[in-house]
């Protein structure tokens, strides 16, 4: 017995020959969402962070998701096929990025973004993080929307036959994600900031955030089907799972060291009109 797969169109709105897909919406939702958190949960915490460094940081980080998610995708997942075809490289609206890709380009965002701004890195970055699953979580129902990124062949009582994933039903991984990548992370990160001095403990709410997807997504892809293109790796591994390996070690890291290091005096003061 198996659940047949609900038929959600993947276009959200279409006029004329302009299409919204779910997958889109869910990305900006992810971003607006975490804007509006960042700004309240900067503002419980105590932070020197005022709502302008978020305003600006927007587009900072909407180009960190989508350029290092796609160069992610093309490094990590698919790099025989896109050298062969560069072309398709700049070809988004076909799908594939990847969530470690916009993860490094996020990164890569926020060091650039702190040192322009004269912010401290590690502070802003748990505030960033602890809204990240916001965007995680609407991400993952997107991909079970599109009936993409589907799990493996199960007979448990929640199977779902996939439209793309033939006859046999599997797990629905992606709502497995959205559970524990998105809902129960953010509730960890939440529960922490409040009950945590935070702002003495820099680097611990990033360090959570690292160590649980990690953890997570490692746990998740036993359950979710291997990238035809890549396969296991030993017959056990998928390419996300190496992927998170040094994710986990550095969340670990991190959260040994907010708890180590004396309360940080921060000296910036600065608020932007």
């Amino acid at each position: 017995m198996a659940l047949d797969f609900p038929n959600i169109d993947p276009i959200a709105v279409k006029i004329g020959f302009i299409a919204v897909r779910w997958y889109s919406l869910a990305y900006l939702a992810g971003i607006i969402g975490g804007w509006y958190y960042t700004v309240w949960l900067a503002k419980k915490i105590g932070s020197v962070v005022t709502k302008p460094f978020f305003d600006d940081y927007l587009l900072y980080a909407t180009f960190g998701i989508i350029l290092g998610g796609r160069l992610g995708y093309v490094l990590f997942y698919n790099f025989e096929y896109y050298i062969s075809h560069p072309s398709h490289i700049l070809k988004l609206w076909e799908g594939g990025m990847s969530f470690h890709g916009g993860l490094l380009g996020v990164i890569f965002a926020t060091w650039r973004f702190t040192k322009l701004y004269r912010l401290p890195f590690l502070h802003f970055s748990d505030i960033i993080c602890a809204a990240a699953p916001i965007g995680l979580f609407f991400g993952r129902l997107a991909n079970f929307v599109n009936g993409e990124l589907y799990g493996r062949v199960t007979d448990v009582a929640w199977a779902v036959k996939f439209p793309n994933g033939g006859y046999l039903p599997r797990h629905p991984s992606q709502l497995y994600e959205a559970a524990l990548e998105g809902l129960l992370l953010f509730i960890i990160l939440l529960v922490v900031a409040r009950t945590v001095r935070v702002v003495q403990r820099t680097g611990l709410l990033t360090g959570i955030f690292f160590t649980v997807y990690g953890a997570s997504r490692l746990t998740v892809e036993f359950f979710r089907e291997p990238d035809e293109q890549i396969g296991l790796y030993l017959n056990t591994f998928t390419q996300g799972q190496l992927l998170c390996i040094p994710m986990i070690l550095l969340g670990l890291y991190l959260m040994i060291r907010s708890f180590k290091q004396l309360p940080p005096q921060y000296r910036i003061v600065i608020e932007r009109d």
